[in-house]
């Protein structure tokens, strides 16, 4: 592993480029589990019933069920070494963006300035009806009802992408550009499975990219896309390649 460890630091220190592509795996650490796997949101609701642009159409309400137990996941959940290690990179020149497709707003608690939210945010909140945003989301344990717009009394929806809703086009044509451009690719914590954001990494490796792997598992990455494979905790890898960086 230390090994590894140095070829992913050596291959940083040589880059002019480089983005990272992060998924649910970097924030588990924080206590956010993956909203797919055993024990997570989608076990105990549905998302074609509740996580629909559809279903909030038609019954808010309803859909806020789901949504103040997203809240209460998320609200409380702190930046782990994985952010702060990313947070680093960038503070140190070698990491330009990090396009993220979690909706935790973890990246930016942890310092990072350069997001590219692919799904949206949890903590921000928008009006359908007049499209204003407003900030803050509280917990369901604070709240007994779901939050109305000040200016038009609407039910208000997360900017959190929904099944149904289209990509941000500024999040999707940012992330290409960045791709194209890309020297190093940091695929952190991503199953890479979910498209079009999974096909990142790809667009990069195709203009000669080096992917770098921070994953628990193996992916369909691996193996086929995937230069170098970092193999554990993403928390504790990504620290370990920040200390050999600020060593220079």
């Amino acid at each position: 592993m230390d090994d590894v460890i140095k070829q992913a630091a050596d291959t940083i220190k040589k880059s002019q480029n480089m983005i990272a592509l992060t998924g649910a795996g970097i924030s588990v650490e924080s206590g956010i589990p993956d909203f797919r796997s055993a024990g997570g949101l989608w076990d105990k609701y549905d998302p074609a019933v509740y996580a629909t642009i559809d279903s909030f159409r038609r019954n808010p309400e309803m859909v806020w069920q789901m949504l103040f137990d997203m809240a209460d996941i998320i609200v409380n959940a702190r930046p782990n070494d994985g952010h702060l290690a990313l947070a680093r990179m960038e503070e140190l020149g070698y990491l330009k963006s990090i396009i993220t497709q979690n909706i935790d707003n973890l990246h930016q608690l942890a310092g990072s300035k350069s997001v590219i939210e692919y799904h949206g945010n949890a903590s921000r909140l928008e009006c359908l009806s007049c499209g204003t945003i407003h900030d803050n989301i509280q917990s369901g344990s604070e709240v007994l009802e779901p939050p109305r717009c000040p200016t038009c009394r609407k039910i208000l929806k997360p900017t959190v992408i929904f099944f149904g809703e289209m990509i941000p086009q500024d999040a999707m044509f940012r992330s290409s550009r960045l791709a194209e451009k890309a020297d190093v690719v940091l695929v952190v914590g991503t199953s890479a499975l979910v498209y079009p954001a999974a096909a990142i990494p790809i667009e990069a490796k195709q203009n000669n990219a080096t992917v770098i792997e921070f994953n628990l598992e193996p992916t369909p990455l691996t193996g086929h896309v995937t230069d170098i494979l970092v193999q554990g905790s993403s928390g504790v890898t990504l620290k370990q390649v920040v200390e050999l960086l600020e060593k220079g």
